[in-house]
């Protein structure tokens, strides 16, 4: 009688276990399906961010980490030079985010009244280099510009591509404008098509962002501007007041403002405001 009242509190034992067993499962199954059904129930977003042509490689590189934490946004980034990007905003293109390597051209669309003001973050600098073909010695820096052996030179169009203004601002700072000018510049659409013209050997030389040069394994940065012979370079970003996805595009920025964001800006050569 004993044994088999102990057998049936063994057996009891079991039972309650097993069913507690069976409960949390059940818990951990609700859980994930919630979890998994919140993810699948929020709207899907596509996102338009128009974004200077020297943010190419972080953006990308941004882009893939949100998306894994935010797979319900989808971001297509248009990449030029700021001032084209500018134009094209203020004559109404579909645009969430604008991303400047400007304050100038940003300032337009704040002062027409396209992005608001406080929304507005200035979040990156950049500095500007001189680039000659990979193993080219015959440029030392920017006075040998002026020498007769040295021929023609690309930088942005100043009117629309802001590192061909600062480039401008920081020839004629130094004094050496003219004499570069009347050799004949080769104007570019943005300072990826002036790296480009430096690494097929179009130009003896060009003036990109820092940014710019340090991802080409094919020019060779020869030297620095002063920061003070031309305008500060900055990166302002904001969000369109027409965009029908405000909070999707608010998200992002603050996403550009984390650690890991920041992260790989730094990485790519960008200077943290």
């Amino acid at each position: 009688m004993k044994k088999q009242f102990k057998f049936v509190h063994i057996l009891l034992f079991f039972l309650l276990i097993a069913a507690a067993c069976s409960n949390n499962q059940g818990t951990t199954d609700l859980d994930s399906n919630n979890r998994e059904s919140a993810t699948t129930n929020k709207e899907k977003v596509e996102l338009t961010i128009s974004a200077a042509a020297s943010l190419k490689e972080t953006l990308d590189v941004i882009q893939q980490s949100y998306q894994v934490e935010h797979p319900e946004v989808s971001l297509k980034i248009n990449f030029g030079g700021s001032g084209s990007l500018q134009h094209q905003i203020s004559q109404g293109a579909p645009v969430d985010l604008f991303f400047s390597a400007a304050e100038d051209k940003f300032d337009l669309l704040v002062e027409k009244g396209n992005i608001a003001k406080e929304e507005a973050v200035d979040l990156l600098g950049n500095e500007l280099v001189l680039v000659v073909p990979k193993g080219d010695q015959s440029i030392k820096g920017f006075e040998d510009l002026s020498k007769a052996e040295v021929g023609k030179i690309s930088i942005g169009t100043p009117e629309t591509v802001p590192a061909g203004k600062y480039a401008k601002e920081a020839l004629e700072n130094m004094d050496i404008w003219g004499n570069v000018e009347s050799k004949g510049v080769v104007y570019a659409k943005d300072v990826r098509q002036v790296l480009s013209y430096v690494e097929t050997g179009n130009v003896d030389a060009g003036i990109v962002y820092k940014t710019d040069a340090l991802v080409s394994d094919r020019v060779d940065i020869i030297a620095t501007a002063d920061p003070a012979s031309h305008t500060p370079i900055i990166y302002p970003v904001g969000i369109i007041k027409d965009s029908k996805n405000y909070e999707a595009a608010k998200e992002f920025i603050t996403y550009l403002q984390s650690e890991n964001a920041l992260k790989v800006f730094e990485e790519y050569g960008f200077i943290i405001k």
